[in-house]
């Protein structure tokens, strides 16, 4: 294997135009992601600076049968970037170009390197807006975006990134280069094949090139926060909003547990400590009226007392009412640098009887669990923390926690994953909940795509 790894070395060294990288210390950074607890071991690492590199490497690693795991900014957190096998990470950083902003289409042309939040500013300079908002806005890549299928707050009002998404640009393992959809919106010709390379964690080609749709920017936002006294008032609210057709650009909630902790890594009370939770919600319009006409509506729905709610009056307000829900990632790597994160999705109806169920599974284990999320997508994010527990002990502990909390988010009619991807560590989740039919048609849809199975290997579905 020694022996091929050179000389598959040697022929990208001759055939590139990009810098290729064995160095001990660059190998160190590309064999993890965000993903708590996971790592590989990368025998080179590619950086690409054009479609035509890509293709390159592709070709060769095809043809040497070197696995390829296609990397952007690395921020998933389910495995998609971590080399579990070795081979060649190909890194899209150097291919960060937003190469046109078309006004009159309204369509923005990038290369999977493009940060999204800097996408969302270069959009805001025309009036425009590129709607979906990760978390992680301000580090993610389209790129990686597009392969994770990713959401966001603003979900609820604008859908997610496959909403968004035109037309995509992308390589084969044999190198082929194709390029479907553009800069129309509606395409109903031969098969969508930008529906299946969305949210296909890169096992199936390369993409090299993302049309975006984008939108007119609302003029005006508003932000509140509501607290309950129960996490089910706090989701029936969510029902009451959208029946009376108060559509907000974002409605997330945190419960109890997820504010105390947030409250500790501030070092600081949240807006009303007693609530045993809290909705935060974003309206946006063209105009106050608009939005005012919304906020009036709230307030006379009877559903909460008025002189609980929050309504952010300037933009430091609003900046406290969000630290909460920004800064929870981070005060669970604070408190457990090991810990299990899932982000099932049930139908919005069914959030409370999910969670009711996952927290009293778990109770007997005596670990601490974290939930948080979108409120209006019926997307759930829960975090369980090792805490003090011995780390070999948590890790045993680690697939019935897992399997606690599938088995709740199938019994409510929802699944493992809402935005953040099978990747690796949920593949075997995957085997168990989906049909032999439907992990047939997975196995022979990688078949098709990548026929010796070279691209991220052991992501999603392991062929054999």
């Amino acid at each position: 294997m020694r022996k091929k790894i050179q000389q598959l070395k040697n022929e990208l060294t001759k055939a590139l135009n990009a810098s290729i990288h064995d160095d001990p210390d660059v190998l160190e950074k590309y064999a993890v992601d965000e993903t708590s607890d996971l790592k590989g071991n990368p025998w080179l690492v590619v950086y690409a600076k054009s479609t035509q590199d890509v293709s390159i490497t592709l070709n060769l690693c095809n043809k040497y049968t070197i696995p390829v795991i296609p990397r952007g900014a690395g921020t998933g957190v389910t495995g998609g970037a971590v080399p579990v096998s070795g081979g060649v990470v190909l890194s899209l950083e150097k291919m960060n170009k937003i190469l046109e902003i078309d006004t009159e289409n309204m369509i923005a042309v990038c290369e999977p390197g493009v940060i999204t939040g800097q996408l969302q500013k270069e959009a805001l300079q025309y009036g425009l807006m590129y709607p979906p908002d990760p978390a992680s806005l301000d580090s993610c890549s389209l790129g990686g975006n597009v392969a994770e299928g990713a959401g966001g707050p603003r979900a609820v009002k604008y859908g997610t990134t496959k909403d968004y998404i035109t037309g995509l640009e992308f390589v084969l393992t044999d190198g082929s280069i194709i390029q479907y959809g553009g800069k129309f919106i509606k395409n109903a010709t031969g098969y969508n094949l930008t529906g299946i390379l969305i949210g296909s964690e890169g096992t199936l080609a390369v993409i090299t090139k993302i049309y975006c749709k984008l939108i007119p920017s609302p003029a005006h936002t508003l932000d509140m926060l509501i607290p309950f006294q129960s996490l089910h008032d706090a989701v029936q609210m969510v029902y009451t909003l959208l029946i009376n057709r108060i559509r907000p650009a974002v409605l997330e909630f945190m419960e109890e547990d997820a504010l105390t902790l947030a409250a500790q890594y501030l070092g600081q009370d949240m807006p009303h400590p007693q609530a045993r939770a809290h909705l935060l919600i974003q309206l946006d319009g063209d105009s106050y009226q608009e939005i005012d006409q919304s906020l009036q509506t709230i307030l006379s729905l009877g559903a909460v007392d008025p002189n609980t709610i929050l309504v952010a009056q300037s933009p430091e307000q609003k900046e406290r009412l969000w630290k909460a829900r920004r800064c929870i990632r981070e005060a669970i790597h604070a408190k457990s640098p090991v810990f299990l994160a899932e982000d099932c999705s049930v139908p919005r109806s069914k959030i409370v009887p999910f969670l009711t169920g996952v927290k009293q599974a778990l109770t007997p284990y005596g670990l601490q669990s974290i939930m948080f999320g979108h409120a209006g997508d019926g997307n759930v994010h829960i975090d369980v923390l090792k805490n003090d527990m011995p780390y070999d002990e948590f890790k045993q502990l680690v697939p019935a926690l897992k399997e606690i909390i599938y088995t709740e988010a199938y019994k409510f009619g929802g699944t493992i994953t809402g935005e953040h991807g099978t990747g690796f560590i949920r593949k075997d989740a995957l085997k168990k909940f989906a049909s032999s039919q439907e992990l047939s048609l997975y196995k022979r849809l990688k078949k098709a795509f990548d026929p010796n199975g070279i691209l991220n290997p052991h992501k999603i579905i392991d062929l054999d």
